[in-house]
């Protein structure tokens, strides 16, 4: 993204943000504002860490499927 569309998007959210009245929105934006500098990862249970690390290692053993096969596969008898 080019610095002129990174302020046109600026401005443009500043705008949207002003106008807001829903609570949940605001409360939604407001969280993710103080969670921007965190580091997700070190928020992760070791469990939670050891499923995405399989996970990956599924997906790099090709142990994948598409959602559509995962979905014919539950509408099989």
């Amino acid at each position: 993204m080019s610095t002129a569309e990174i302020k046109k998007t600026r401005a443009s959210l500043i705008e949207w943000i002003s106008q807001l009245t829903d609570s949940d929105i605001l409360f939604a934006l407001e969280t993710l504002r103080n969670n921007s500098g965190s580091d997700w990862w070190t928020e992760l249970s070791d469990t939670q860490k050891e499923h995405i690390n399989e996970g990956l290692e599924d997906i790099k053993a090709g142990r994948v499927m598409t959602s559509k096969e995962m979905w014919d596969s539950l509408n099989q008898p």
